[in-house]
């Protein structure tokens, strides 16, 4: 089932607001799906979601390599499911190194999954431009 980007059903929002694991789907070089367990928030109102990272991870070398052959090449997916439910949101990526974008992505982070993660020198966001979102909820 589609959904709106930026007007999510009140459940699909709800689904993507409790405590799960998620995964993101990033294209290797070789055009192979990187499948990993990440954290995941959504915006809806800004169209985007949100993984924090190591900078050193293969999932941000993934991001930046399709970056360096074709700027907003890196197109990726986050899910979560639980049971009966799933969602799936789909867009561009890009690494964003910033002091604030971090700061913003952390504290998103922490709302959602209820913990601070710990601090790291070398965190980095890959943030995501919707554009497709799918799921049952």
């Amino acid at each position: 089932m589609s959904h709106d980007v930026l007007n999510p059903t009140p459940e699909y929002l709800a689904f993507w607001r409790e405590r799960h694991v998620c995964t993101l789907t990033t294209p290797r070089p070789d055009g192979s799906p990187h499948v990993v367990p990440v954290g995941v928030t959504y915006d809806p109102e800004a169209g985007l979601a949100r993984v924090i990272s190591n900078k050193h991870s293969k999932k941000v070398r993934n991001v930046l390599a399709a970056q360096a052959v074709d700027p907003g090449s890196a197109r990726v997916a986050v899910c979560q499911a639980e049971g009966r439910r799933w969602a799936t949101l789909e867009g561009r990526a890009v690494v964003r190194t910033d002091e604030e974008a971090v700061a913003d992505a952390v504290a998103r982070y922490a709302e959602r999954y209820g913990r601070m993660p710990s601090p790291n020198p070398d965190r980095v966001v890959i943030e995501i431009a919707l554009d497709r979102a799918m799921g049952r909820a």
